[in-house]
């Protein structure tokens, strides 16, 4: 099998942030936001507390944590790569980083033309 090209990473200060949330909270899940309460930023959770429907995707899994995103907003986010980091500052949401005076943030950049023909496929939430 080819290597294919991850839709969704992590940086490194972002994995020693999922770290110290695994060791209190356990298994964790991310669910890129839509604009609602942060604007539109990764957020944390529990794995399985937020519910996830056939509107939602797996785009992936940094860290061993499953990442989804809406089947809507991912048709604007599909020609990007999105890398999930972290900085200094509360944000206005639900994710489980906040209370540590940080919050998740995306960055991204938009596949070359060779990248696109080799994306991991995503998956519908009920598959998972």
């Amino acid at each position: 099998m080819e290597n294919l090209i991850k839709r969704v990473l992590v940086s490194d200060q972002a994995i020693k942030i999922i770290n110290q949330l695994r060791e209190r909270h356990g298994e964790l899940m991310f669910h890129q936001s839509g604009g609602c309460c942060d604007g539109s930023s990764p957020m944390c959770f529990p794995k399985g507390e937020l519910m996830l429907n056939e509107n939602d995707v797996k785009l992936g899994t940094i860290h061993g944590c499953d990442f989804f995103m809406s089947k809507d907003q991912f048709e604007y986010w599909k020609h990007t790569q999105l890398t999930v980091d972290v900085t200094t500052g509360r944000g206005a949401s639900f994710s489980l980083e906040i209370p540590l005076g940080l919050r998740f943030v995306i960055k991204s950049r938009l596949y070359t033309d060779e990248e696109r023909e080799h994306l991991e496929p995503v998956q519908s939430a009920e598959e998972v």
